[in-house]
């Protein structure tokens, strides 16, 4: 072999070899650049979700500042209740004519539930049922339902709820009407009503005034204190009347303005009130808040004679009222609250108040301490 072609086939492979050997330099940077780029963005990832849990942490301190001097703090992250409660609910319907006033009230035998419940910190979770249901006590009539959740902060509370009645109204009491015999107490299964809303408010003397100890036992109320309260509700009803089913004494008197089959209404109300929190003994509190209401109400009347079906928008007002006593040791509980949402709804010739509530006893107790009080 010509020594010319010796030396050039030995410069091509020293070039082959010299390109080889850059492009798994470059492939090495490329891959120590990559992983130094991953590595950045892991650490921006995590400093991000560090960062955040430290603002989550410190809004939820700033929302449940208290006064020491009047509160004592929640010591533990969760919380054990059984729990009794008892609906309440009456309707009343109203009509104005020529010839007077008629009214007629209705409401169902009080229904009890039995529950259990656990509780983190600001919410209390869990299941209920009722007490016919085991013996049978609702056979055959439409069940009621109800779901609630409560959240109560220093600072603020909100109430979320849903309630469905059932088949088993009474006629409580009537008055305009001529009758042989008065109606009172009287099975009437043409009444029914869905109700949902929303209510959120805001406390004002939040570092010394607990609504926690009073209605989810989670911190104790050490000196009285009150405060002023503001919010704003939302609700939206739809009842249904079957005036037809009413005794025919009663129905063949029926003014006009009671002739309606369905009433859909919307409840947008603003509401200012004051709540107290009276410490009468060691580890005892009792409270007791209104809340009135101005509300603006859209509604909507079927199925009513001579007049057509129409949204009607009017001012009304409502009230809110709670009311509890709690023993709370920081450790055990024991209390009973009550919670009332009254709704009236007034035209020139038709009324309807709505009053709803839930009476609650209930027994438990707190576990798990939190890490900066343990020892």
């Amino acid at each position: 072999m010509d020594i010319r072609k010796i030396c050039l086939l030995c410069l091509f492979s020293l070039f082959i070899l010299s390109a080889s050997h850059a492009q798994e330099e470059k492939k090495d940077s490329i891959m120590q650049n990559n992983k130094g780029v991953l590595i950045t963005l892991t650490d921006e990832i995590a400093t991000t979700v560090r960062h955040t849990g430290r603002k989550i942490r410190k809004v939820g301190k700033e929302f449940n500042a208290i006064d020491t001097t009047f509160i004592s703090p929640n010591r533990f992250n969760l919380a054990f209740m059984l729990e009794h409660s008892s609906w309440y609910e009456y309707y009343r319907l109203g009509s104005k004519g020529d010839d007077g006033e008629q009214s007629l009230s209705f409401s169902p035998n009080a229904s009890f539930k039995l529950g259990v419940y656990f509780g983190w910190r600001w919410i209390f979770l869990g299941y209920s049922f009722d007490v016919k249901d085991i013996f049978g006590g609702h056979k055959n009539k439409a069940k009621k339902t109800e779901m609630a959740l409560n959240l109560y902060s220093s600072k603020f509370g909100v109430d979320l709820y849903y309630r469905k009645t059932g088949s088993d109204f009474k006629i409580r009491s009537s008055s305009g009407f001529d009758l042989s015999n008065p109606v009172r107490h009287l099975n009437f299964d043409g009444f029914q009503s869905k109700i949902k809303g929303l209510n959120a408010y805001w406390i004002f003397n939040y570092k010394r005034f607990s609504y926690p100890a009073a209605y989810s036992q989670s911190t104790n109320q050490r000196k009285s204190a009150g405060s002023l309260m503001a919010g704003f509700s939302y609700s939206q009803h739809n009842i249904s009347f079957d005036y037809d089913k009413l005794p025919g004494e009663i129905r063949n008197q029926l003014q006009d303005a009671l002739l309606f089959k369905k009433v859909k209404y919307s409840d947008y109300s603003i509401n200012v009130g004051y709540g107290y929190n009276w410490v009468f003994a060691k580890n005892w509190v009792s409270n007791l808040s209104l809340l009135p209401a101005i509300a603006y109400k859209k509604s909507k009347i079927d199925d009513t004679p001579n007049t057509d079906s129409h949204w009607i928008k009017d001012i009304n007002f409502d009230l809110i009222t709670r009311a509890a006593v709690v023993y709370n040791t920081s450790k055990y509980f024991i209390g009973a609250s009550l919670v009332m949402h009254t709704y009236d709804y007034r035209k020139k010739d038709f009324s309807l108040t709505n009053t709803f509530g839930t009476l609650r006893v209930y027994a438990g107790f707190n576990f798990w301490k939190k890490r900066e009080y343990r020892e």
